[in-house]
């Protein structure tokens, strides 16, 4: 089935009075609650009792990895990472890890298949390809993997100086989709951010995947790095369509310094103005729908034959701390520093640290330290969110009859607070419920947010703005 069996049902318009009334800083809702409301210390017997309602549920799994480690350090960088050229370094982390596989298989029913598994970093093929094939292994020893090709299972990966023969390991061990963060092609913009990518390693690596049969590629573009312009980004965005990845996440850059240091190397004098910035995701999004692509929302987008635009249409995607995800019905289990778990009604994570997460597994103990038990009213409110931020409409009957509760009722001050955007018809409103307009999907966090508890915190967080 090709991308042209298919049409583009719609079309996101730019409405540069709108963007600017409403663009304010919010959450990405890649959980709700989100990671600021997990509470330190999280009791072992919580994790435990939602480990065997999981078992009792026997829902499918989905299973992340962290591996932090970099060869060199990418100064926009907010991931949690280890900056190191030894790679021995990588070698007792894998032990912990495999430690900690063994712990949770012990735990969890491992005969429910994993329908989702994915590697994430820091640069998970930093490790050498015969340690890839130990952790994938060991990974398969304890779990149900699927042996025919038909989970998502993927991996990120850095373009620059990766030898093509790696994407052959990684199809032999059991990946078929590839995530690879190019940036931008400028090479004025790689030497600001100390990341460095040309197109033809990355066309390369695009022909070799191709050739190995991975089922889909996800390239990831910055707008708003140092020394950006309208014009650099056009040039690399048509380069990048030039190419064909399935997927295509354009993600704004946030200057956070007092919160990742490594952002203190970046001259804020060669940020592009807020309007630029504004300027870039304009062209970005009008001209990969010209391209074809769909705009599955924040900022992701997909070819309409790609399973992440048809779970879409279907009414099946999710969304869980990997992103957008097409296999929404699993637990999440993670593994290694700071990855968090969503088991049953629980948000549960690691310790962000190496030495503290290792020490916990050489003691037989899981390396959490962090969690959340969620309330009736979280679980109801994320039921909305996720509703909202995947399928940009929703169904009041549909949350009463799960929920148990009057919709208008419920969240009469919520509803209340969206009026302003149904007066500017980025939402309607009826009986049966909520609709996002085309234009009003580029403001979907802050549709969210009027649904969201913890905003008015007396602690407030601060996030990145909504575009």
């Amino acid at each position: 089935m090709t991308s042209k069996e298919f049409s583009n049902s719609t079309t996101v318009h730019w409405n540069q009075g709108m963007i600017q009334r409403y663009d304010l800083a919010g959450p990405r809702y890649t959980s709700y609650p989100t990671a600021p409301q997990f509470v330190e210390n999280y009791p072992t017997s919580e994790v435990d009792a939602a480990i065997e309602r999981s078992n009792q549920a026997a829902r499918p799994l989905s299973l992340y990895f962290h591996i932090p480690f970099c060869d060199t350090i990418c100064y926009y960088c907010g991931c949690n990472k280890i900056v190191t050229a030894n790679k021995k370094r990588a070698r007792p982390y894998l032990d912990a890890m495999q430690q900690e596989i063994a712990l949770r298989a012990n735990q969890f029913d491992t005969s429910r298949p994993v329908h989702q598994l994915h590697w994430g970093g820091g640069t998970p093929t930093y490790i050498s390809d015969d340690e890839k094939r130990e952790l994938m292994a060991a990974t398969r020893e304890h779990f149900q993997l699927l042996d025919d090709d038909s989970g998502e299972y993927s991996i990120e990966i850095h373009p620059g100086g990766l030898n093509p023969d790696t994407l052959g390991v990684l199809r032999e061990i059991g990946f078929n989709r590839l995530s690879m963060g190019v940036q931008d092609f400028d090479a004025r913009v790689q030497h600001a951010v100390n990341r460095f990518n040309s197109y033809e390693e990355v066309r390369q690596l695009t022909e070799r995947a191709k050739a190995e049969g991975f089922h889909s590629l996800s390239m990831d573009l910055i707008y708003g790095l140092p020394y950006q312009s309208l014009e650099s980004v056009s040039q690399t965005l048509e380069q990048v369509i030039e190419l064909a990845p399935e997927r295509l996440s354009l993600f704004n850059y946030a200057h956070l310094p007092h919160l990742f240091k490594s952002q203190n190397q970046i001259d804020t004098k060669a940020l592009p103005e807020p309007q630029e910035k504004l300027q870039m995701l304009e062209h970005s999004i009008e001209r990969l729908q010209q391209a074809g692509y769909v705009y599955i929302g924040m900022d992701h987008f997909a070819k309409p034959d790609d399973d992440l635009a048809v779970a879409q249409r279907e009414g099946l995607l999710q969304r869980n701390f990997q992103g957008y995800a097409t296999h929404g019905n699993c637990d999440l289990l993670a593994f290694g520093v700071s990855s968090i778990s969503a088991i049953d009604n629980i948000y549960v994570q690691n310790y962000k640290d190496i030495p503290s997460y290792s020490k916990a597994l050489e003691q037989g103990q899981a390396p959490s330290f962090k969690g959340l038990t969620l309330s009736a009213d979280d679980q109801l409110r994320q039921a909305v969110i996720n509703q909202l931020i995947c399928h940009f409409k929703l169904d009041f009957a549909a949350i009463e009859r799960a929920y148990e509760i009057d919709f208008e009722a419920y969240f009469a001050e919520a509803l209340a607070s969206l009026q302003p955007l149904l007066d500017d018809q980025l939402l309607k409103r009826s009986e049966a419920g909520l609709e996002v307009s085309d234009d009003g999907r580029l403001l979907i966090r802050r549709i969210c947010m009027a649904f969201d508890a913890y905003l008015d915190s007396p602690q407030p967080v601060r996030y990145s703005r909504i575009i």
